[in-house]
């Protein structure tokens, strides 16, 4: 028993101190983005700093309106990618989940054929400019994303077809329930782990994507909070490697260029922190599907 006990002790504080090192970057960030930038400069990066100061994120606050318009775009492309993002997937996993369909297969190998070629940046740049005529416009922030979830798809359907009983499915049919009811009343409910799952990795993708907004938008009223900061960045640096002198020079110098880094990295993944807990036991049981045969 003793044994048993001094066992689990020993799985416990690996354990916890396992959880301190992924949370060491995390604090290790934020100390960084309050340091003051000679501290930075003479001692480096460093969990207990000589001097703490808040000029990165006063630097920050005085973009507060351009911000929080950002801010709302990325949680409204968030939301709005996110949902129709799991609706396509989703609404596409079921059918290849039956093995009753016909081109089954088929289907199944187009989408699997996307994780493994694309067209490239340019003919994609092409289409969504010239074809669909996205450029500058939200549309551009949300569709490129929902069109490139094949990984998605397999995992749902993998779901589905492994934790959905077929017996369930039949006794519907035979009640007389249409397929889009089942689908809505019985096959959703029953997945919500998987749904949960992805749609973390669709909100973090979503929430994390600057690439697009690089490429597509170059209207700054509509930037994303992401396509901001590393707009913002590069702005910075603009100034401190090409300034020649007077006071764009001096505006340059005064600029505390590494802890303002840190403080957009704060600014950058602190909402996807605070909502991973409500998600957390979803997403782990997700990501175990397959794994154990009940």
């Amino acid at each position: 028993m003793k044994t048993n006990q001094m066992n689990q002790t020993a799985v416990h504080v690996f354990l916890i101190l396992l959880s301190a090192a992924c949370l060491f970057p995390f604090l290790l960030l934020f100390m960084a983005s309050i340091t003051d930038e000679q501290s930075i400069v003479k001692d480096g990066y460093t969990l207990f700093p000589s001097r703490l100061s808040l000029d990165a994120y006063s630097y920050l606050w005085n973009q507060a309106s351009t911000m929080a318009r950002s801010y709302g775009i990325t949680v409204l492309i968030t939301i709005v990618g996110t949902f129709v993002g799991l609706l396509i997937s989703s609404l596409l996993a079921y059918p290849l989940s039956r093995k009753d369909m016909p081109l089954r297969g088929i289907l199944a190998f187009l989408v699997f054929f996307t994780l493994l070629f694309n067209g490239g940046l340019v003919p994609t740049y092409l289409v969504y400019t010239e074809l669909f005529h996205m450029k500058n416009t939200l549309m551009a922030l949300i569709v490129p994303g929902l069109l490139t979830n094949g990984f998605f798809v397999l995992l749902i359907r993998s779901f589905f077809s492994t934790s959905i009983p077929a017996a369930i499915i039949e006794s519907a049919y035979i009640d007389g329930a249409s397929e889009f009811k089942i689908f809505y009343r019985i096959v959703l409910p029953l997945s919500l782990p998987i749904l949960a799952t992805i749609g973390l990795m669709l909100t973090i993708s979503y929430w994390n994507d600057w690439f697009n907004g690089l490429i597509y938008i170059t209207e700054p009223k509509l930037f994303s909070i992401q396509n901001l900061l590393n707009r913002m960045l590069s702005n910075i640096q603009f100034l401190q490697q090409n300034s020649l002198g007077g006071n764009s020079s001096q505006a340059a110098a005064a600029i505390p260029m590494n802890s303002v880094r840190m403080a957009m990295a704060v600014i950058g993944i602190l909402p996807i922190i605070c909502i991973y807990p409500f998600f957390q036991k979803y997403f782990v049981k997700g990501l175990t599907i397959g794994a154990v045969k009940g």
